[in-house]
């Protein structure tokens, strides 16, 4: 039996375009850019910190809206502070 894959809103998003046709080959250029970004983007440091539960309960929630993992959340909101 195969294995079900769940999509989130932004891949089933994704998925909708790729099907119309909206998206085209990236040049050399454009895919070493993209490439480059996502090498900066790349978790390599662990960090433990002690929140209040009523804050990661709403982190939790904010993230299960958007349909993220709350760590991806987290980690996105440090990086744009941090930015």
């Amino acid at each position: 039996m195969k294995k079900r894959i769940n999509l989130n809103l932004s891949e089933k998003a994704i998925e909708r375009a790729v099907s119309r046709g909206e998206f085209r080959p990236a040049s050399k250029e454009e895919f070493e850019k993209i490439a480059g970004a996502v090498a900066r983007r790349k978790k390599d440091a662990v960090l433990n910190i002690r929140v209040n539960s009523q804050d990661l309960a709403s982190i939790k929630a904010k993230a299960r809206r958007m349909g993220i993992p709350y760590q991806s959340f987290v980690s996105e909101l440090i990086h744009q502070y941090a930015t």
